[in-house]
């Protein structure tokens, strides 16, 4: 078997995902670039200890760590940028849709940008798994290292949390 050929197989299809996670979690587009490269590689260095199973929480959970790593040793105050990079890529073309419905779309998509970024690190992380990537409780327990339960108590605080913010 050609290791490079099944990395790309197993790895690829979760880069998206992965470049997801890591802005969410630093909050920042140059940190998560250079997170998910970071974790690309410690994914494909370590790609022999991969036993099969769910690829897509393997590597999210090497993403996690990367940042959490990242972030202890670039600490660099609050680096943040606004949330309006979750805007990204959505189509422009307006299909005949009124204008006015666009408007109040792209201010939703912003104000729940704004609410996840709001969440406590280790709701968010939890979210965004649960929310936006789709993982299961168990996919979420194995990605973060963390019993399933606290991973349902975490997704229960993270909504009450994002909840509270969205309508205060």
């Amino acid at each position: 078997m050609n290791v490079s050929g099944d990395f790309k197989d197993v790895v690829i299809p979760h880069l998206p995902a992965a470049h997801r996670l890591a802005r969410w979690l630093t909050r920042n587009r140059d940190d998560a670039q250079d997170i998910v490269q970071e974790a690309s590689l410690r994914a494909f260095r370590h790609f022999h200890q991969f036993q099969g199973g769910d690829a897509h929480a393997w590597f999210l959970t090497i993403v996690r760590n990367t940042c959490y790593g990242w972030d202890r040793k670039h600490r660099r105050g609050n680096r943040t940028e606004p949330v309006d990079w979750m805007l990204e890529g959505e189509p422009q073309d307006q299909d005949g849709r009124d204008p006015e419905e666009l408007l109040l779309q792209r201010a939703d998509s912003r104000l729940v940008g704004q609410a996840i970024a709001a969440l406590p690190t280790r709701f968010r992380s939890v979210f965004v798994l649960r929310e936006l990537e789709g993982l299961t409780y168990a996919e979420i327990a194995e990605a973060l290292r963390m019993p399933i339960g606290t991973v349902m108590s975490s997704l229960s605080r993270a909504r009450d949390h994002f909840r509270r913010t969205i309508r205060p």
